[in-house]
């Protein structure tokens, strides 16, 4: 049990890091000397490239949940 909440901690964690890196990054973007169509479509293209990789590792969360469940059903 204690594990589990060890591993809820990290995955919050992960998240605020994750979040505050799209906000930093974000806010860099937009406060850059740059023209509004040039912030713009970087931000399009960060935000389909940040889009891939959270489908990503969802699907690698999702393979690893029902990895560990099966290994506790055949233990079990």
């Amino acid at each position: 049990m204690a594990q589990n909440e060890d591993n809820n901690g990290m995955m919050y964690l992960l998240a605020g890091f994750g979040l505050g890196a799209i906000v930093g990054a974000a806010a860099g973007l937009l406060f850059a000397p740059k023209a509004g169509e040039e912030v713009r479509e970087e931000l399009g293209t960060k935000a389909k490239e940040l889009q891939g990789r959270t489908k990503e590792w969802i699907a690698e969360q999702k393979a690893k949940k029902a990895s560990l469940a099966s290994t506790d059903e055949v233990g079990a």
